[in-house]
């Protein structure tokens, strides 16, 4: 089967980079672009949740998609998070990372003000008409107060040819099935949760857009290759040696976990903005203690 637009299957959330001022480094922005090729990510989204996005300014947003898009020169795509809980600033931002080089962009469900379901419907239709770079949307009820239902999801890929995937993070996994039965079988619905994308993947889903493939991510392409080449077992068994890690890097609010794991594998340096708070060393120990052991039962 051929998706209407294929960003690979394993999508890194990228973190994003500061210093002790909390100001985004930019050399370590380049850094953990390079790093994350080399951890065999297809796509890497900036200025996402894990990125900090609430707390990034539209400016820094764009100088971050710039210097991921000079580093990864082609490497890799690139996903710009545009999303808003006001449509017009949606749009903006949609825009102006399509004039950026943004091979697409992720557009979170609106959060606090909950609109309906045709609110949603004409939310992100107005993006999807704005700009000519895929969109994928991202239905996170957890983070937004409203989950954006199978129909509304179906409507939209139907009505809009660039509207060509869903980033699911609600953990209902009969949602997913509902999903793949009613929307057309080139959209592509991705895990938004590391842990369920196994899961997911054995109802129809296409990959994940992952925190974990900072740290695992081959472990998670092997694992993807492994359950679409039929190899039922070996996925199963790498899944379940991930799985301790899946949960320990949402131990605290994401990304402090992973950006506390990345510093001990001097990545980034371990800074978050306020009101985020740092993880410390006892717990970043911990964290690298968990990915040494994951990593040493894979290798058994």
């Amino acid at each position: 089967m051929t998706l209407r637009y294929d960003a690979g299957e394993v999508i890194t959330a990228m973190v994003t980079p500061m210093d002790e001022q909390r100001a985004i480094d930019y050399e370590s922005v380049e850094k953990i672009s390079r790093h994350l090729i080399e951890q065999k990510t297809d796509a890497i989204v900036v200025a996402g949740t894990t990125g900090e996005s609430p707390t990034l300014t539209h400016e820094e947003e764009y100088e971050i998609l710039h210097c991921v898009k000079a580093t990864v020169n082609g490497d890799c795509k690139v996903i710009m998070g545009a999303g808003s809980n006001s449509t017009d600033t949606a749009i903006r931002s949609s825009k102006k990372a399509q004039e950026l080089g943004a091979d697409a962009i992720l557009s979170v469900v609106p959060y606090y003000n909950k609109p309906s379901q045709q609110g949603l419907i004409e939310h992100f239709g107005a993006i999807a008409k704005s700009v000519d770079i895929p969109v994928v949307l991202y239905n996170i009820p957890g983070r937004t107060g409203i989950d954006m239902q199978p129909s509304t999801i179906a409507f939209l890929a139907k009505e809009y040819s660039n509207i060509v995937a869903v980033k699911q993070s609600n953990g209902n996994l009969d949602l997913i099935s509902e999903i793949k039965m009613l929307c057309p079988d080139d959209f592509a619905i991705y895990s938004g949760d590391d842990s369920l994308t196994l899961p997911m993947m054995s109802i129809g889903a296409h990959g994940v857009v992952s925190v974990a493939s900072h740290v695992v991510g081959s472990e998670i392409k092997s694992m993807i290759a492994n359950f679409k080449s039929g190899q039922i077992t070996a996925a199963s068994n790498m899944h379940k040696a991930l799985y301790p890690l899946f949960k320990k890097i949402f131990m605290a609010p994401n990304p402090t976990p992973i950006k506390a794991l990345l510093s001990k594998l001097d990545v980034v340096r371990n800074y978050v903005r306020r009101p985020l708070v740092e993880l410390d060393e006892k717990d970043r120990l911990e964290l690298l203690e968990c990915l040494c052991r994951v990593k040493e039962n894979i290798n058994e």
